[in-house]
């Protein structure tokens, strides 16, 4: 038996799902990572872990390399150290990645793809290309580039900026 609403729901606006972005981005944000997980599976990386190393190889660390602190590579991944610490467990324990203490601070860690990592590394760009070429096929000609420009706008410090001042929204 379905009960009446209370009075007050009457009165209540109600949510539009299809008119809000935030639904919209994160419900086309799940999907799409789960579109490159499946894509990149083959290089035993999640699109999580691929956006990790293949920061770590933009900021030298590949092999052999001094490697980036990890409070470098936090800033660049726009996440807090702890974060990165617990997304780094699994890497470091499958071989991919390695931590080291500064030679000139101990205090400082730094990170560095294996040779493991750097092969899983290079796989996972080429199935990363293929994918995106896919997205634009299926997507259609410039959609593609508009969706990462504007993203990338929604992702900037300028955007957070002038979304959190000015007047408070009526409640």
């Amino acid at each position: 038996m379905t009960r009446p609403a209370p009075a007050d729901v009457a009165s209540v606006e109600p949510f539009d799902v299809l008119h809000c972005t935030h639904t919209a981005v994160r419900q086309a944000s799940r999907q799409l990572t789960q579109v490159y997980d499946l894509a990149i599976a083959p290089a035993g990386l999640t699109s999580a872990q691929a956006m990790l190393v293949s920061r770590l190889d933009e900021l030298g660390g590949a092999p052999g390399g001094e490697g980036p602190s990890l409070q470098a590579l936090a800033k660049r991944l726009s996440i807090q150290v702890s974060a990165l610490t617990h997304a780094l467990r699994p890497l470091v324990r499958d071989g991919v990645v390695e931590l080291h203490t500064d030679a000139k601070d101990g205090r400082i860690k730094r990170a560095v793809l294996t040779e493991k990592g750097m092969r899983q590394t290079r796989q996972m760009y080429e199935l990363w290309l293929a994918v995106n070429r896919r997205m634009d096929d299926v997507l259609g000609t410039g959609a593609g580039s508009e969706l990462r420009a504007l993203a990338t706008k929604v992702a900037s410090p300028e955007f957070l900026a002038a979304m959190t001042k000015g007047p408070a929204p009526d409640v």
